[in-house]
């Protein structure tokens, strides 16, 4: 077994995504550095694709390509660098084969007194094979510490929009707080499917669709979350000019000196910036129509 993997700038990284996934459309795993994310394939060396092909996919937002054998049991593994999460004190993100109380009692075990869980956090369980986001990243658990903030004053209702959904998480965890009706919309169709098959697990009920924001008109919703890179976030804000702004905006997957000119952008279409939470080299932003 084989793993391939391929290094870019992180602004550089959704679009290097974009091209890999037709390179490679059952999905890649993601690491993200300071400065660089990194995407790797696993499969056999005749199921790989070829290094060139890797390098024109990339363009010029690669760093580096290199491939590396691993262990015969990396299946089994490669589990053991997917752990439970807790975020806000409120939410437990874990893969299936982790069972919620032992996740619970091992978050507890290890998190600081100060941000210790509740006594019945709201339990999210995530399959991290099929799609992206699995709530480990540090832009989805900013997303998700915003998402419980508003459900902390009373604000988790009406209607919610997941832009990038990937695997669901964000979504699912909005439905389990109060938001309703929820939809989830990704570019990829695993991701969408990803989304209905984790939602299904969560016993939520949502709608999962495809939908590529550059080319499509926005459903209008009170709440939207929208988890992409600095680039995209500036294609959301020029679709919101001729259309309904969403009360409430939620932004994360920029890195932190991308914020800035997030919030500025946003600023223009009347949004006021109410919280600017970082985690490693990332921020989120929590916007709302002045």
């Amino acid at each position: 077994m084989i793993r391939l993997a391929v290094r870019c700038r992180a602004e550089q990284a959704e679009l290097v995504l974009d091209e890999l996934l037709a390179l490679a459309p059952s999905g890649v795993e993601q690491t993200d550095g300071e400065g660089w994310t990194e995407y790797a394939i696993y499969g056999a060396p005749s199921e790989l694709p070829e290094l060139g092909s890797l390098d024109a996919a990339s363009g010029d937002g690669l760093v580096e390509v290199r491939s590396s054998a691993v262990a015969d049991d990396w299946g089994e593994r490669w589990r053991e660098f997917h752990r439970a999460v807790a975020v806000g004190g409120r939410i437990v993100v874990r893969p299936p084969w982790i069972a919620a109380e032992q996740a619970i009692a091992e978050l507890r075990a290890h998190q600081p007194h100060d941000e210790g869980l509740r006594a019945d956090p709201i339990d999210l369980v995530i399959e991290p094979a099929q799609a992206f986001g699995t709530g480990a990243h540090p832009t989805t658990r900013l997303s998700l510490g915003l998402l419980v903030e508003l459900a902390e004053q009373g604000l988790a209702a009406g209607p919610l929009l997941d832009l990038g959904a990937g695997s669901g998480v964000l979504a699912i965890a909005a439905a389990k707080l109060g938001w309703s009706p929820v939809s989830a919309v990704d570019r990829e169709p695993a991701a969408v499917e990803a989304s209905r098959e984790n939602a299904a697990a969560n016993e939520v009920e949502l709608t999962a669709a495809r939908l590529d924001i550059r080319d499509a008109p926005l459903e209008a919703r009170a709440t939207v979350v929208a988890n992409l890179t600095a680039p995209l976030l500036s294609e959301l804000a020029r679709s919101l000019e001729s259309g309904i702004c969403p009360r409430v905006l939620i932004c994360s997957g920029m890195l932190r000196e991308q914020a800035d000119s997030v919030a500025v952008r946003f600023a223009e279409l009347g949004y006021d910036e109410l919280a600017r939470p970082e985690l490693a080299a990332w921020a989120g932003l929590r916007l709302e129509l002045e």
